[in-house]
C-alpha cells in the first residue's frame, strides 16, 4: 500500500480510506502480503481526476459500480460485424470532459443500456466517434446529456424501422441485400434528403404561428 500512495501521489490513509468505501479492489494476497498492481494504480489516478474535475467521492463510486456491472466491448460492438462507425477509447476524466458536469451514474447507466458506451478493462469505448462528438456538442450548447439520451433512445426506434425499410427494399433481388455496396450510401442520401425536407417544413409551421410583431412606430 505504501508503494502504490506514492506511485499515486496520495497519502496511505487516503489509500487506506478508498480502500474502505470500496472505491478501490481488494488487493491479492499471499501470507501477509498485499499486493497492489496497475489496475489499482490506474484506478487511483481516476479518482484523483475525477475529483479535480469536481465530482464527489460518493459520485465517483457510483459511476464505479456502474461500470462494473456495464456491458463489456465484444458485447456491445459485435466481433466481425461490419460498421462505418469507428470506436473512442476514453479514460474516465476524458469522458468527464466531453460532458462536464453531466455524467452522472444515471446517465452513464442509460448511455450503456443504449449500447453507446462499453467497457474494456479501466477504459470506457464509445461505440461512434460521430455520436461522440454531436452529443457532447449538444450538451455545450445548453442541453442536459439525459434529453440527448432520451431523444438517441426515440432516434434508434426510428433509426431501426428505417434499416428494416431499406434493407426490404433490396429483398427479391438475389444474393445477400445486407452486402449490397449501395445500401448504406443510398439510404443515407434518401433519409438525409428527407430530414433536411422534413426540417424544412417544421420550420415554417413554427414561423407561420408566431404572433406577428408590432410595427415600430
Amino acid at each position: 500500500m505504501e508503494e502504490l500512495a506514492k506511485e499515486a501521489g496520495i497519502p496511505v490513509r487516503t489509500v487506506r480510506f478508498y480502500r474502505e468505501r470500496g472505491l478501490i479492489s481488494p488487493p491479492r494476497r499471499e501470507g501477509r502480503i498485499a499486493w497492489y498492481d496497475d489496475h489499482h494504480l490506474a484506478r487511483l489516478r481516476t479518482i484523483t481526476g475525477l475529483l479535480e474535475r469536481g465530482h464527489t467521492l460518493t459520485g465517483i463510486a457510483d459511476l464505479a459500480r456502474t461500470f462494473e456491472s456495464g456491458r463489456d466491448v465484444a458485447e456491445v460492438l459485435g466481433l466481425g460485424e461490419p460498421t462505418e462507425e469507428t470506436p473512442v477509447r476514453l479514460t474516465p476524466e476524458q469522458l468527464a470532459d466531453y460532458f462536464e458536469g453531466e455524467t452522472t451514474a444515471e446517465n452513464l447507466a442509460t448511455a450503456l443500456e443504449l449500447g453507446y458506451l462499453a467497457t474494456d478493462g479501466d477504459e470506457i469505448v464509445h461505440i461512434s466517434r460521430r455520436l461522440l462528438e454531436v452529443s457532447s456538442q449538444l450538451v455545450r450548447e445548453g442541453v442536459p446529456l439525459a434529453t440527448v439520451l432520451a431523444a438517441g433512445h426515440r432516434v434508434r426506434e426510428h433509426a431501426d424501422a428505417l434499416a428494416e425499410l431499406f434493407v426490404g427494399v433490396l429483398e427479391g433481388r438475389g444474393g445477400d441485400e445486407t452486402e449490397s455496396p449501395q445500401l448504406r450510401p443510398l439510404a443515407r442520401a434518401v433519409v438525409d434528403a428527407e430530414l433536411s425536407m422534413a426540417l424544412d417544413r417544421r420550420l415554417r409551421r413554427e414561423s407561420a404561428d408566431e404572433p406577428p410583431r408590432n410595427p415600430a412606430p
